[in-house]
């Protein structure tokens, strides 16, 4: 490379910025010098030198021997920032005519000190950078240009969220094109993930919409060494392109060579193993992958070294003919033994977690974090004998035993690897959960015991730290790039949105009722919606954990007849025959009152001294008191949508159901003696599964599941789902009292186009699908067959008829469908739509065409073609799915799509509550999970004043400061204590 090439200043414009690095004359000079210096002495020295054989001595210097002491100096080079960095005054991502920004009167959580540092005072945005905190001298003020001036009114600001585990742009939503994985074999460390990175990705402003500014994204982990990552900014550029997004890009990117007089910039890889890599043999198999490029790659560094041992001495001879040592393919991880590489390592199993311990020992490297990690929590011992130290650890907050290595993970993970001294990183593995909802999984941490400072470190800060970015994101002290999001509540408490996001000080949300306004919406108006959540004490169930391995017992400690008296009861919701009622609630400024459970049913309520005198004088004596800090007593709950109590572990065959015959593809087998193949969800229940177990520990007693399995990414292997039941999730076996409540609930069949993946099916066209199901509901099928029987009886309206649908334009077919065949019938018949993401846009026909709708993803994300049309909800949109189907008059309630989620049941509908922000009451709140599903499915009744009811201890069912401390079954005769 010419001198030129090396020392001219050089401009690079594409919305990165300008960089100029222009090495002084003087530097210059003396470096010439040198060279000159050195070369003259190894000539003088071996040509006056005496030798026996003089001409052997003498030193052939090369005319690339410049370069070539560049290039071994550059081994030499540190990585991070410049030291002048924190003093800049402009970032290199400065778009030319930002406004400055100046947001008064906020609560700032800075990320400092650990994260326990706040400051209440104002920030000034300019240049794309933080440029003052807390007090801010006049003079700044004056200065500033083209100033915007908000007032935050005392609401939360924090940092950009950082996304540390994300595969946003490679697969692009809507689902069409997946970049993530390659099959080209287990060690690909030359590939990189900006060359897939898709510009028109909707989650990019959909993640924004929640709060997060920059992503790590990731190559998938079908491969050992999957290829490098890149830190990238979310907004998009004035260039529009992938390339303009990335966040200090290091200088491979583009073959030039780093400024001499500046240290290197982090470099990215992703790593993983275990049970992704199977196609390319066993475990064995992927670590010797591992540790043969790794000796590769080392080869390589020590020739490197030994090369430029000689050439730094002058030994010119010895490299006659020899090149430079360099490797395109393997460079990448010869700068990973060189110390210059964040390494991100896919990792779930105790086994695999040591495997990559041993790796990083024998080839002294650092591994920056692990993902997934769910036994990370049970062995800290083996992440701190990683070389270089222990790595953060990168962790969902809920979602596990989604397949066998993620059986034993934990909701209590992230505080038991705190408590040992781990940085923990809450992650979203977009699209697996949207990366609009990061702050979700901090909010659930926080919930489950890690402590609320670390929380949000682990969104910010502490990925910042992994990466290697601190300088640049993830805390707000002067310096830092101006990413911040400013809170409409304090950003732990469930449901919390921005108001505005700042990317490089450019705001990226627009009001949607008042564009000329920089804020979005307005602070939440729930009580304490500005304080940090109080959650309840888990230490009891952790220790359990970690005593258990990850698997402790999920029944009740003890299950007792009564009585049992409940003190300090703020409010009791009760199920009657006609529907929900409030049986009681203290009034504010009065204390709690008192409940009586005796045989599993409320004998009293009011206040204590009035329960105790319907007590005998035997109860008294063995009555249990249980104080419940203002806590509350409502209705169990009811979930829809997800295979929970069909499969133990989804991914995992051999616990669960087993495949669906798809008779639009293949004739059913005739020993079944069904032409669809219509089968019963009951015949194959199994009882006492962990997610059933964990789900009625959630207060959900009740769940209707059929064969649909469907989650964000794949479709059913057959459009015809069988005949869902109805079961309790905490019974003993099939056998047990009130274990299935209703054998047959519902007809469920989906109609939609193909699913973005299709494993082990063909996709069948939405005119097939239609015109069968067309077909059916006007007596195709003999009366003697399964199909016959319940597609008619679904017909007249006997059994309700559940759609798997997102598609708006396959519902108005399907309203139109529905018409007809009353009207050839005469009949009514019970349709919901489940799924529905595009409802919204028929909720006026829906209504009219008396269709009940069941949201299965309460959040909604335009993944698959069919729900690309999404009303994203605040900030984007005023409205929500919800609020417009309600409007129009529509039944709708709320489901789920996998088994690891009825749990959460509650926040899901607390968070529609609060998204809605006192437009929807709490006897709504409470209908979406309980009723209005019992209307939709035609259970109305079967449980009435015998179902379930749960003990929240500390608050409300719909927030994050209560805990579920007790189930009670009148119909069993019992109360459950956890």
């Amino acid at each position: 490379m010419s001198s030129k090439l090396l020392f001219e200043s050089s401009t690079t414009d594409g919305g990165l910025g300008t960089r100029r690095r222009t090495t002084t004359r003087s530097t210059l000079f003396a470096f010439c010098s040198l060279v000159a210096g050195l070369t003259l002495f190894a000539c003088n020295y071996y040509v006056s030198t005496p030798t026996i054989d003089n001409s052997s001595r003498i030193q052939h210097i090369p005319f690339n021997a410049e370069h070539i002491l560049s290039q071994c100096a550059s081994l030499k080079a540190t990585v991070g920032p410049p030291e002048s960095f924190s003093s800049r005054n402009v970032s290199d991502r400065f778009e030319p005519g930002t406004n400055s920004t100046l947001i008064r009167n906020a609560n700032i959580w800075t990320g400092a000190r650990n994260g326990t540092e706040t400051v209440l005072g104002d920030v000034l945005l300019e240049n794309g950078i933080v440029r003052s905190i807390g007090y801010i001298p006049d003079d700044l003020v004056v200065k500033a240009h083209n100033l915007t001036v908000v007032d935050a009114g005392g609401a939360w600001l924090t940092p950009g969220l950082v996304d540390l585990h994300s595969h946003v742009g490679l697969i692009s939503a809507p689902f069409m094109k997946f970049e993530v994985n390659s099959p080209n074999g287990p060690i690909l460390p030359w590939l990189r993930s900006i060359d897939g990175l898709h510009t028109h990705d909707e989650a990019f402003e959909l993640a924004i919409a929640g709060g997060v500014t920059t992503v790590q994204v990731l190559p998938g982990s079908s491969n050992a060494i999957g290829g490098q990552a890149f830190m990238v900014k979310l907004r998009k550029t004035r260039e529009r392109s992938p390339t303009s997004m990335l966040l200090e890009p290091p200088h491979q990117l583009n073959g030039s060579e780093p400024d001499s007089d500046e240290p290197l910039r982090w470099r990215h890889l992703k790593q993983a193993c275990g049970e992704n890599l199977d196609k390319y043999g066993t475990r064995m198999d992927s670590m010797w992958a591992f540790r043969s490029a790794y000796d590769t790659a080392r080869n390589i560094m020590r020739d490197q070294d030994d090369y430029c041992a000689k050439a730094e001495a002058g030994l010119w001879n010895e490299l006659s003919g020899k090149d430079y040592p360099g490797s395109l393919q393997w460079e990448a991880l010869v700068d990973v033994l060189r110390g210059r590489v964040k390494i991100a390592n896919h990792c779930y199993e105790e086994v695999d977690i040591d495997d990559i311990a041993r790796l990083s020992n024998e080839f002294q490297f650092h591994i920056a974090s692990i993902h997934h990690a769910s036994e990370a929590w049970l062995i800290p011992g083996v992440l701190k004998r990683m070389f270089g130290g222990p790595p953060a650890v990168a962790v969902f907050a809920s979602n596990h035993r989604y397949k066998r290595e993620s059986y034993r993970g934990s909701e209590f993970g992230p505080r038991v690897l705190a408590d040992n001294g781990i940085a923990v990183v809450m992650k979203s593995d977009h699209p697996v959960i949207n990366s609009r909802h990061l702050i979700y999984e901090a909010q659930q941490a926080h919930y489950y015991g890690l402590p609320s400072h670390l929380a949000l470190a682990s969104v910010t800060s502490t990925p910042a730290h992994a990466a290697g970015m601190t300088h640049r994101i993830g805390s707000l002290v002067e310096g830092v790039d101006a990413d911040v999001v400013l809170w409409d509540s304090h950003p732990l408490q469930l449901g919390a949105t921005p108001r505005q996001v700042w990317i490089d000080g450019i705001p990226q949300l627009t009001n949607p009722s008042s564009p000329s306004s920089i804020l979005v919406g307005k602070p939440k108006s729930f009580k304490n919606a500005q304080d940090i959540p109080r959650v309840p004490n888990w230490d009891r169930e952790r220790k359990e954990a970690i005593q258990h391995e990850g698997l402790p017992p999920l029944g009740p400690k003890k299950s007792e007849k009564g009585p049992i008296l409940l003190k300090n009861v703020r409010q009791v919701w009760v199920r009657e025959e006609r529907g929900l009622k409030e049986r009681w609630s203290a009034r504010p400024g009065q204390d709690g009152g008192a409940v009586v459970l005796q045989g599993g049913s409320i004998t009293c309520v009011g206040k204590e001294e009035w329960c105790l005198t319907t007590l005998s004088e035997d109860d008294l004596k063995k009555r249990i008191v249980a104080d419940l800090h203002g806590g509350s007593v409502g209705p169990a709950f009811l979930t829809f949508g997800s295979p929970l109590g069909i499969d133990e572990i989804d991914s995992e065959p051999s616990t669960g159901n087993g495949p669906l015959h798809n008779p639009f593809v293949k004739d059913v087998p005739k020993i079944v003696g069904d032409p669809a193949g219509l089968i019963r969800a009951s015949d194959a229940l199994q009882f006492q599964t962990r997610n059933a177990l964990i789900a009625h520990r959630g207060g959900v007693s009740y769940a209707t599941s059929s064969f649909g399995k469907v989650n964000i990414l794949m479709g059913s292997q057959s459009p015809i789902f069988g005949l869902a039941a109805t079961f309790r999730t905490g019974a003993a076996h099939a056998l047990d009292t009130n274990a299935i409540v209703k054998e047959i609930t519902a007809l469920h069949i989906s109609i939609g186009h193909a699913a973005p993946l299709n494993f082990g099916s063909e996709p069948v066209s939405v005119g097939t699908q239609i015109a069968a199901f067309r077909r059916l509901l006007l007596d195709a099928e003999d009366s003697d067959t399964d199909t016959g029987t319940w597609f008619q009886n679904a017909a007249m309206g006997s059994v309700p008829l559940v759609i798997q649908v997102n598609s708006a334009d396959v519902m108005a077919t399907l309203i139109k469908l529905k018409a007809d065949v009353e009207e050839q019938r005469g009949s009514h018949m019970r349709w919901v739509f489940a799924g529905a993401s595009e409802a919204h846009l028929l909720a006026h026909e829906i209504a009219q065409a008396k269709i009940g709708v069941i949201l299965t993803s309460p959040r909604p994300f335009p993944g698959p073609w069919d729900s690309r049309r999404i009303l994203a909800g605040p900030p984007i949109t005023n409205d929500t799915a919800i609020s417009v189907l309600m409007r129009n008059g529509v039944t709708v309630a709320l489901g789920a799509q996998e088994a690891w989620q009825p749990v959460h049941t509650r926040f899901d509908a607390g968070w529609i509550a609060r998204e809605a922000d006192c437009r929807i009451s709490e006897e709504q709140t409470y209908e979406l999970v309980t009723t209005n599903l019992e209307k939709l499915l035609d259970m109305e009744g079967w449980f009435g004043e015998d179902g379930d009811l749960v003990v929240y201890d500390g608050g409300s069912p719909f927030d994050f400061e209560s805990k579920i401390i007790a189930v009670a079954s009148p119909r069993r005769g019992v109360v459950e204590l956890f």
